[in-house]
């Protein structure tokens, strides 16, 4: 099961992210949890300089931009 953070205090950029990186999982079939991290105080512990961003089973793979679908989904696979 893949574990997905996405990082960011609740702007539009950091929504969309969580409701395309949601859509991606989806799409791929995998098994997944997702969840929304708002506590700017926890976003260091990922290394998180710039939101939105997205963690996948622990490691950082996006900082301060929303992907494509098909971006995530390679990030996903």
């Amino acid at each position: 099961m893949k574990k997905l953070i996405v990082l960011g205090p609740g702007c539009p950029r950091c929504e969309n992210l969580l409701r395309i990186t949601g859509q991606a999982a989806e799409e791929l079939g995998i098994e997944y949890h997702l969840e929304k991290l708002t506590d700017i105080a926890k976003f260091a512990e990922y290394g998180l300089m710039m939101t939105p961003g997205l963690v996948v089973d622990g490691e950082l793979k996006v900082q301060g931009r929303v992907p494509t679908i098909d971006d995530i989904k390679s990030m996903l696979a």
